[in-house]
């Protein structure tokens, strides 16, 4: 019914709702996490801990709702059985627009762990996401450009320094670490820039999957290689909010992690080429399931 209403009304009413629900958690959030600031016992900041996880969830289930009542969208979603709450997986899809991440939220939450994103050191900033996500334990990385690093040499490895001690407090906790691992949305104009060898994906970039995944250990237990398709266009935030994007097909399979995926990226070369071989098989298969996403 409330997706019937006429746009004028209906979107400013979904972004009130969004806000309030945003608002009344982060608060919630913010409480928690003074009080775990000043807890003392280590068993209980760990039930405060997961607490947390429980209100963010919560937030999420709320704006899935909101979606839910005031879009008509049509989803597809394949590959969900068998996906444990307590088990620990890295997460690699492909990226589009921001609203992967809703989607990725709305299909995951509540069947496996908490996703968490290394995110840029700048949103840190962001109005009350920024300080929530600090307080969910996401990592945030300060990445330096080439000539930053030529200037100041010594900053060398310092993301993959914040990396392996984000990673090693999942370690210790039920956690899905999510991984866009072409690192930036495509654009048919990035692929056309990047003579990209793959039709509707850009190059992977197979050094951090492959970080994470040694600093992770036996941390991990699965892998989750999603595809994300929108038949009509991936659109923006505001076109989800508006109810612009109308369809969204997603296809989940489990791969196990062997042995032979983890080691020295940096170090080993053989490792290196190995490894690159594997993420660029996996890339393959991804553009041909989203061939046939768009086709089904």
């Amino acid at each position: 019914m409330l997706a019937s209403l006429p746009g004028v009304i209906r979107i400013p009413l979904v972004v009130l709702s969004l806000l309030l629900n945003t608002v009344l958690h982060v608060l919630v959030l913010f409480a928690l996490t003074l009080l775990k600031l000043v807890m003392p016992v280590r068993g209980l900041r760990d039930a405060l801990s997961r607490a947390l996880v429980r209100v963010a969830e919560s937030w999420i289930g709320v704006n899935s709702a909101l979606f839910e009542v005031f879009t008509r969208i049509r989803w597809r979603v394949e590959g969900l059985e068998g996906l444990r709450h307590n088990g620990n997986y890295l997460v690699l899809c492909n990226h589009q627009s921001w609203v992967d991440i809703p989607i990725l939220q709305k299909i995951f939450n509540r069947r496996i762990p908490f996703l968490r994103f290394f995110l840029k050191s700048q949103l840190i900033w962001v109005p009350l996401l920024g300080p929530a996500w600090w307080a969910l334990d996401f990592p945030f990385m300060k990445r330096y450009s080439k000539e930053t690093l030529a200037r100041h040499p010594e900053w060398q490895g310092k993301d993959r320094a914040a990396t392996r001690k984000a990673c090693e407090k999942f370690r210790h906790m039920p956690v899905s670490v999510m991984n866009f691992v072409e690192g930036t949305r495509f654009t048919p104009a990035k692929h056309d820039a990047q003579s990209s060898a793959y039709r509707h994906l850009l190059r992977p970039r197979a050094g951090g999957v492959a970080f994470v995944l040694d600093a992770m250990g036996d941390g991990l237990h699965a892998i989750l290689d999603v595809t994300i398709v929108y038949p009509h266009g991936a659109g923006n935030m505001m076109d989800l909010i508006a109810g612009r994007v109308r369809e969204i097909r997603v296809h989940v399979r489990e791969l196990p992690i062997t042995a032979e995926l983890r080691g020295d990226y940096d170090g080993d070369a053989a490792f290196r080429q190995r490894f690159q071989t594997w993420v660029n098989d996996l890339w393959q298969a991804k553009d041909a399931q989203i061939e046939a996403l768009r086709e089904g």
